[in-house]
């Protein structure tokens, strides 16, 4: 059975993916927050890779995926106005 998806709702997509990205980045922060907590790496004149700094990261992941995701919704619904949406091809499952 084909269905098609025709619209996405911005915000909650928006709000899904904040949190996503910055569950995902931790992945990446945690490792370098250790790796700067023996061993702060200096990136320029008179700045360093602090701790403090790593833990920022994740909050500016899920603000960027607030901003952006809910901006790429409103293209992808607009466009499928236009051309229509994504198609998918569902089967049911049986209960087990």
């Amino acid at each position: 059975m084909s269905k098609q998806l025709s619209r996405i709702a911005p915000w909650q997509a928006g709000k899904l993916f904040a949190v996503l990205y910055f569950f995902l980045s931790l992945i990446f922060v945690i490792p370098m927050i250790l790796i700067a907590a023996i061993a702060p790496m200096p990136i320029g004149p008179g700045f360093h890779f602090s701790v403090g700094t790593l833990l920022f990261f994740p909050f500016m992941y899920a603000l960027v995926a607030l901003i952006f995701v809910p901006l790429v919704c409103w293209f992808y619904n607009t466009a499928a106005k236009f051309v229509g949406g994504l198609e998918v091809t569902v089967t049911e499952v049986a209960d087990v």
